[in-house]
């Protein structure tokens, strides 16, 4: 027992490769702005910035960079989870989460979720709700180094009408514009990146816009819930830049007059500030009855990486009966609607998001970001090109940073993954994914953890 703790912990502590200076030499370019992919590619990098991208025939590799092979691999821009749970691992019980992990999330559970994504390639990620001191805490962490994991852009709390009861340390509620607009300040100050709403339809439209407006004067992105009608309808109204979900549970569509209100928004473009983005968060309604089914996935101990037994214990006792989860109650009947929402959703015009509701039950962050893309482009007729940018490009281009992430180009941050084989053709190879470097740093190399 004590060898084996010797080695966790030394495990534990391994810090990744890191040579200042590195050639990733020989794979398949795939730099996600769509274009047509480059063989043979070299990406220097020095500093944890994309120094040069070409070819074998057309870059020099210095001697003293440290060449690191991708023969044979796919190389492709880190992904973006542009809808996560740091603050969840997969429990059932949120009621029973709460109670006993609340004071848990900076110490155990979201270093472990942070990390968890890490290493399944996605280097940059949106958490989309937690207690603010825990949300700044663990995104100032990674910042520094201090613990690995992707990017962070947090929102914090949510804000709406009235939280729910139990839920106040991570919902808050608005009460008059002057305290939406105090609510905001004090977000913005703390350092979040996005304002999440949810259930805005119940606040008054004045409320609700002053949520809008000074988000937007603090350069915040907005994401709203679109889980009801009214809640897209107002979203629409007030000018919010990013809805979340496929929602209106099991309706077969959305309405004509909310598809109407979409193309019209997306018809003005920059004019109405830039794209309208959606993040359907489809592959845990599709993938649910396939989990009933089957569910050895749940086995697999990626998700077990940084929590503690008695936490791996607790999750695995919450899915014993994964067929009769009431989360998941009127799942089975809302899966026959995503393709028509998908369908009209890419008919409005809209920017779709790569996002998975990471973290909820039975959605584990080291498996939702690759089953989303494997739902978009085998059951939802996308592309792997568009999907790989749904994944890497355009989630940059909302959160304003598509000057350092989003693409591999000169002058970006070296955030990129590769896998081996070709991702275009199948696209489930991203569920193993083989390099992973953030910043230059290689925290996964030949499929093996360096963290």
């Amino acid at each position: 027992m004590l060898k084996y703790l010797i080695t966790s912990i030394c495990v534990l502590f391994l810090p990744p490769l890191f040579a200042e200076q590195t050639a990733l030499v020989g794979g398949r370019l795939i730099d996600g702005f769509g274009h047509h992919p480059i063989a043979n590619s070299v990406i220097l990098v020095k500093d944890g910035i994309i120094e040069k991208v070409g070819t074998v025939d057309s870059v020099e590799i210095p001697s003293n960079y440290t060449v690191v092979s991708t023969e044979g691999m796919d190389v492709l821009p880190g992904l973006w989870e542009s809808h996560a749970h740091l603050m969840l691992v997969g429990h059932a019980d949120y009621g029973h989460w709460q109670k006993e992990y609340t004071d848990k999330l900076s110490s155990e559970i979201m270093p472990a979720s942070a990390q968890q994504l890490l290493l399944a390639g996605v280097t940059s990620a949106r958490d989309l709700g937690a207690p603010l001191e825990d949300s700044i805490t663990i995104k100032n962490k990674i910042a520094s180094g201090e613990i690995p994991g992707p990017r962070l852009y947090v929102s914090g709390p949510f804000l709406q009408h009235e939280p729910y009861p139990g839920t106040e340390h991570y919902r808050w509620g608005i009460n008059g514009v002057s305290d939406a607009k105090r609510k905001v300040n004090k977000l913005a100050d703390a350092g979040v990146d996005i304002i999440k709403l949810i259930d805005h339809d119940m606040m008054s439209l004045k409320e609700a816009q002053a949520i809008v407006d000074q988000a937007h004067a603090r350069n915040l992105v907005v994401v709203a819930h679109s889980h009801k009608p009214d809640e897209i309808r107002r979203g629409l109204q007030i000018g919010v830049d990013n809805f979340e979900h496929t929602g209106l549970t099991t309706a077969p569509e959305y309405p004509e007059d909310i598809m109407r209100m979409l193309k019209e928004r997306t018809a003005k473009g920059r004019v109405a500030g830039g794209p309208l983005y959606w993040t359907p968060t489809v592959e845990g309604l599709w993938n649910y009855e396939n989990t009933v089914a089957n569910p050895e996935r749940l086995d697999n101990t990626c998700w077990h990486r940084g929590l503690e037994p008695s936490t791996v214990k607790d999750v695995k006792a919450s899915l014993s009966n994964v067929g009769q989860l009431e989360y998941m109650q009127l799942t089975p009947l809302r899966k026959p609607t995503l393709k028509k929402k998908i369908q009209q959703l890419k008919e409005s015009g809209a920017v779709l998001l790569v996002g998975t509701d990471s973290g909820i039950p039975t959605k584990f962050h080291c498996q939702s970001t690759w089953n989303e893309l494997a739902i978009w482009v085998e059951e939802m007729d996308i592309s792997p090109m568009d999907t790989i940018r749904a994944a890497t490009y355009w989630p940059s281009v909302l959160m304003k940073v598509s000057d350092k992430s989003g693409t591999i180009s000169v002058g970006k941050y070296a955030d990129i993954i590769a896998v081996k084989g070709d991702v275009l053709r199948y696209i489930n190879l991203l569920q193993d994914v083989d390099l992973v470097m953030k910043n230059g740093k290689i925290y996964k190399q030949d499929g093996i953890p360096k963290i």
